[in-house]
């Protein structure tokens, strides 16, 4: 959707969390900290998330529910939501990205996309 009465921007910040990891188990886990803001004309709220988790084999899951970490913010224009997630991988190097289905005020619909970002132990990437 090119009208600009309905963005949603989505910045993901991933970590890798070495002390509740087991590489020797192929159990690596990590977390993920978004921020997401209401940039369009109009308030929304956040009804459900749709998460597609590929690791490194190019296993994929998918992860889809209602809101996000218990909650259903709605946004105002020029207002943030910010919160924390994890999730467990086979593989030290995979990537995350999906959508949030979002609600305006209006009555409107509309997805905000998450772009693909990378999850990786460091120091596996040169």
């Amino acid at each position: 959707m090119s009208d600009k009465t309905y963005t949603i921007s989505v910045d993901v910040q991933p970590a890798y969390i070495a002390e509740q990891s087991d590489p020797m188990n192929n159990q690596y886990v990590f977390s993920y900290t978004v921020t997401i803001k209401n940039t369009g004309n109009v308030p929304a709220k956040l009804l459900t998330r749709h998460w597609i988790i590929t690791d490194g084999d190019g296993e994929t899951q998918e992860v889809k529910g209602d809101g996000v970490v218990g909650e259903n913010p709605h946004l105002k224009p020029g207002e943030d939501f910010r919160y924390t997630s994890g999730t467990m991988m086979k593989t030290p190097i995979g990537t995350m990205h999906g959508s949030y289905q979002m609600i305006a005020d209006d009555g409107v619909s509309f997805d905000a996309e998450i772009p693909s970002f990378s999850l990786n132990v460091p120091k596996m990437l040169h």
